[in-house]
C-alpha cells in the first residue's frame, strides 16, 4: 500500500503523545536498500538521515474475535514486526510529504503505511497474511479469518526496549470493526 495511502479505513490513534527526545535511544541506521532498488532523489537522501534516522521500535498485532473472547482465549498474535522494517525514514517521508508546498502542522495525521518483517509472521497486514484470502489465518477457536470481519478487534503495540534505558511504551490501540451503515 505504501506510504500516506489506505489511512481511510479503520484508523485508530494511541492516546499516548511520544516526544522525539524520548525516542533518541532508539534511533538506528536506516537499513539498506535490496539490490536494483534505485537511489532516492538528492533532497530524500542525507547521509546523517541514513546513519540515525530510523527507528527500533517494536510492533505487535492481535487479533481478537468474538468467538475467542466467548471461549476466554487469549487474542491471536497476526504480526510482530519492527520499525527496523521501513523503507522511509520519518525524515525522508516528511520532505517527500512537504516538498511540493503541502503544508505539515502539529497535530497531523501522519502514517508510514504498511511495516512488513522480512518472515511470514512478521507480515503487517491481514492482507499480505493471508496471501489476498487465499490462505486463511487459523485461530484457536476453530475460526479462520481472509479478512477482518465485524465484531473483530484489532489490538496495536509498540514498545522500544534498549539495554541501558527505560522502556517506553506507546499505549496500546485497539479497534473494533463494525458492520456498514
Amino acid at each position: 500500500m505504501g506510504p500516506f495511502l489506505s489511512k481511510n479505513f479503520a484508523t485508530t490513534l494511541s492516546p499516548w503523545v511520544v516526544t522525539p527526545e524520548a525516542l533518541l535511544p532508539f534511533r538506528t541506521s536506516q537499513q539498506k536498500r535490496p539490490a536494483g532498488d534505485p537511489s532516492p532523489l538528492p533532497y530524500l537522501l542525507d547521509q546523517a538521515d541514513q546513519e540515525s534516522g530510523a527507528l527500533d521500535i517494536e510492533l505487535e498485532v492481535l487479533l481478537i474475535t468474538p468467538a475467542l473472547k466467548q471461549k476466554g482465549l487469549p487474542p491471536h498474535r497476526l504480526a510482530l514486526s519492527n520499525t527496523r522494517h521501513m523503507y522511509w525514514t520519518s525524515n525522508q517521508m516528511i520532505a517527500h510529504h512537504t516538498m511540493g508546498g503541502c503544508n505539515l502542522r502539529p497535530g497531523d495525521l501522519f502514517g508510514t503505511g504498511t511495516i512488513s518483517a522480512p518472515g511470514s509472521d512478521g507480515f503487517g497486514s491481514i492482507l499480505e497474511t493471508t496471501e489476498g484470502g487465499k490462505n486463511p489465518v487459523r485461530l484457536a477457536s476453530g475460526e479462520e479469518r481472509r479478512f477482518l470481519e465485524d465484531g473483530d478487534e484489532v489490538v496495536l503495540r509498540a514498545h522500544g526496549n534498549r539495554t541501558g534505558y527505560v522502556s517506553i511504551g506507546f499505549g496500546e490501540c485497539r479497534a473494533t470493526i463494525l458492520p456498514a451503515g
